[in-house]
């Protein structure tokens, strides 16, 4: 016989709630955005150093506050990691030694010594990745014969041709158009010091990726094709050559974003800065110069010393918060939801980008991520922005929200899934590249991203369109076989299936579909035994860890407002409430050292420091509003 939770008080509740509701209100710009702080691992910061050390620009006290940040997430063991509580990262461990070696630390210090041992253990700089010798190549300390190639002359291949520019995801594409020019012009930059402390004398190990045995044939095809283009790089035609790196350039140039950044991710802003320079604009250009400078804005500094933010998510955040406090019952009409409606009507992208690429008839509209990144709006944020826009009085959203219908819709793929930035971004030679060994290079659609898309269209309406229909069918067929859905953009089936179960409801899934029945069921049996949810980021590389984790806010709330969708009223939901209501700070947010953001599954993750105060405000008062007023 089961024994039934009582709920915790509704009274108890409300006030978490309004404590909460009024802390994120506290945090709006006076712009009308919001922002949390975006925190990655330290390879931000590494490589930051090093672009300023190859650059000639390097400062004194940069170096000093970085290596302080560095040093203060560096583990016990020696080692950093890719994400809190995760395991050392060879790669990861690599790049903060070195520039905690420019930073004046010496081979013989303890932490260095630790760090020193554990790369060693690990496969020395033979083993790291492929973008970690790339940058030890920079610097005379890796040969540039022994990576791969990747040669400008691929700017000329047209969007059809197999390998062409477009065929890689946005942030892939925009790092290797200007690797291209650095991997033709193989600098060397030496540094004062040598790293024969992190060797071991083996050969260079090729990573393999996820999926890549599945046609065992083409490992060989392609390191065929790189032997191939070793050989042309040692004789290229002269004037292809030449007109290739003009164009490059050039296609570089004309996507810098207004605030100096390029796509607004540090990849391919620190190669677009070493590739010009390489191409002969010095630090005084224009170009340079508000690339150099924009970099101020991504910089947090505290007291444990001077960081990088790898991204920004100002429209995103700002979405998220519109919705959490909608949710939790603040009136459409109210000041705070004004204002940053008007604020987030003034992003609205109007112009071309590279997605009209694989859509050249399709008008623009949408929002992208960041605060300037007009080159690639997404249509994630142009979902969950739709989603919050329609529910406030403004009178400038109906039109804006009329064009990000049109332009969301447009992009669907031709499977009816949607993607992040692109259409059709499927092609998976890209990925079976010997220079691939780190992070996803295509945009496939994702469970993710198509549910708040089915979600946003059923709030407007459209339910029962065809591209709804076609999207409903897309996430049945993602249904994994416990029940759950795989998460690309969170962490991971707990935000996969948090997504996806609201959107099926939306759009017409009655709550006891048997999709519906194995969602909730896998749900409550990855409840965690303190109520909560948590889904460790080991997840996307080993199967056991998938549903396991500490609880977290963010991913208790996800978990929550999915079983809330389905209907449920049962102990799992007052469980998970209660572990809300009783974690929460003083201040009326939550702790979340866990990273439960993904940037590239099994490689790159994102603890945003919204998170753990959006995410739970809409799920309590969503919960709230289901159990009536107090």
């Amino acid at each position: 016989m089961t024994t039934l939770r009582a709920a915790p008080p509704v009274s108890g509740v409300r006030l978490t709630l309004d404590a909460a509701r009024d802390h994120l209100l506290g945090l709006q710009s006076p712009e009308g955005w919001w922002k949390g702080e975006l925190q990655t691992n330290v390879t931000m910061d590494a490589e930051d150093l090093l672009l300023r050390e190859f650059l000639g620009i390097r400062a004194p006290e940069d170096t000093a506050e970085a290596a302080r940040w560095i040093r203060s997430e560096q583990r016990d063991d020696g080692t950093w990691a890719n994400f809190h509580g995760g395991p050392g990262d060879l790669s990861t461990t690599v790049e903060a030694y070195v520039a905690l070696r420019l930073a004046g630390d010496l081979p013989s210090a303890p932490h260095m010594r630790a760090a020193a041992d554990f790369v060693r253990q690990a496969g020395g700089i033979e083993g790291a990745r492929v973008f970690t010798r790339i940058w030890l190549a920079m610097f005379g300390q890796w040969p540039w014969e022994r990576l791969p190639v990747l040669p400008p002359e691929l700017i000329f291949l047209p969007s059809w041709f197999p390998l062409n520019v477009y065929d890689w995801a946005c942030w892939a594409r925009q790092t290797i158009v200007p690797l291209t020019i650095v991997s033709a012009r193989r600098p060397v930059r030496p540094l004062p010091f040598g790293l024969a402390e992190l060797r071991t004398g083996r050969s260079a190990r090729t990573r393999q990726r996820a999926g890549r045995d599945a046609v065992p044939g083409w490992d060989a095809v392609f390191r065929a094709l790189d032997r191939g283009l070793h050989g042309y790089e040692r004789r290229p035609v002269g004037s292809l050559r030449r007109a290739a790196m003009r164009r490059a350039a050039e296609w570089i140039v004309a996507r810098q974003e207004l605030d100096g950044c390029w796509g607004g991710i540090q990849p391919p802003w620190v190669y677009s800065l070493i590739a010009l320079n390489l191409c002969g604009y010095d630090i005084a250009h224009p170009v340079m110069r508000r690339g150099v400078e924009g970099l101020d804005r991504f910089t947090v500094r505290d007291e444990r010393g001077r960081r990088l933010e790898a991204c920004q998510s100002p429209v995103w955040d700002t979405a998220l918060a519109m919705n959490a406090l909608l949710d939790a019952g603040l009136p459409g009409d109210h000041a705070a939801l004004g204002q940053a409606a008007g604020w987030m009507a003034g992003q609205e992208i109007r112009g071309p980008g590279d997605w009209a690429v694989r859509r050249p008839s399709l008008p623009p509209g949408g929002w992208a991520f960041e605060f300037d990144n007009d080159w690639y709006p997404d249509v994630d944020d142009t979902a969950e922005t739709i989603l919050a826009l329609r529910r406030v009085s403004h009178p400038d959203v109906r039109p804006v929200i009329g064009r990000a219908l049109r332009w969301m819709t447009g992009m669907a793929s031709k499977d009816g899934g949607f993607a992040a930035f692109d259409a059709d971004n499927t092609r998976e030679l890209c990925t079976r590249l010997p220079f691939c060994d780190f992070g996803a290079v295509i945009d496939p659609p994702s469970a993710d991203v198509t549910a708040h898309v089915v979600e946003a269209l059923a709030a407007e309406g459209h339910a029962h369109s065809g591209v709804v229909r076609r999207a409903v069918v897309w996430l049945l067929k993602a249904q994994e076989p416990g029940g759950s859905w795989f998460g690309r953009w969170g962490a991971n089936h707990v935000y996969g299936t948090g997504a996806v179960l609201p959107a099926l409801i939306a759009a017409g899934v009655r709550p006891d579909a048997t999709c519906v029945r194995r969602a909730v069921t896998w749900l409550e049996n990855h409840q965690n035994g303190d109520g909560g949810w948590g889904e460790d980021m080991r997840s996307y590389d080993d199967p056991a860890w998938i549903g396991r984790g500490e609880s977290t806010p963010s991913q208790t709330a996800w978990a929550l407002m999915a079983l809330l969708a389905a209907g449920e009223r049962t102990p799992a939901v007052e469980r998970g409430v209660e572990w809300l209501v009783r974690r929460q700070r003083p201040d009326g947010t939550w702790d979340e050292p866990h990273f439960t953001g993904t940037g590239f599954p099994g490689d790159f993750y994102i603890n945003y420091h919204l998170y753990r105060l959006v995410f739970p405000i809409s799920a309590l008062g969503r919960y709230l509003t289901r159990e009536g007023p107090p």
